[in-house]
């Protein structure tokens, strides 16, 4: 089932065009496939600079650095399983949260780890959406898990490094 993605661009240093939101789109639906979360969704993906992230960084995590990738969930878990409320839907449509991306730092990241920039978007919006799912990876076991979940997701849409 296709995600519903709001997309919004505030910097100015990559073009946002319809390529980059079909890939973004491409992975949002295909790491939802691979979780098997069948259900009407929504999330919403935000472009920034490093700048831009670091102070959302800060704001919301105290981390006074810029990143790669946030995410902000919408839904709670209890043991990997989505907890179904009222406040989960939204007119027959699950709200999974925000992504914010920092286009700068993924071209960074990009070059530095050798591989071509929708390959690192792509690992960045699949690394993002597991999160929105309820993974997490501050436990090595946890870290592993999502790993093994992006590169899965990443191989079955041709995204390899």
């Amino acid at each position: 089932m296709k995600a519903d993605i709001f997309f919004e661009n505030t910097q100015d240093k990559h073009t946002v065009d319809d390529t980059l939101q079909e890939l973004v789109q491409t992975v949002v639906d295909a790491a939802l496939a691979y979780e098997e979360f069948n259900k009407k969704t929504e999330v919403s993906v935000l472009f920034v600079d490093n700048e831009q992230i670091k102070e959302i960084n800060n704001d919301f995590r105290q981390i006074d650095s810029p990143t790669d990738v946030l995410s902000f969930p919408m839904l709670n878990f209890d043991g990997g399983k989505v907890i179904e409320s009222v406040g989960d839907t939204y007119l027959g449509t699950v709200v999974l949260g925000d992504i914010v991306i920092s286009l700068e730092r993924a071209a960074q990241q990009s070059e530095e780890y050798g591989h071509s920039f929708e390959r690192e978007v792509g690992f960045l919006v699949c690394h993002s959406v597991l999160h929105l799912l309820g993974y997490d990876h501050e436990e090595e076991d946890e870290r592993t898990v999502m790993r093994e979940k992006e590169e899965a997701i990443l191989e079955k849409i041709g995204l390899t490094r």
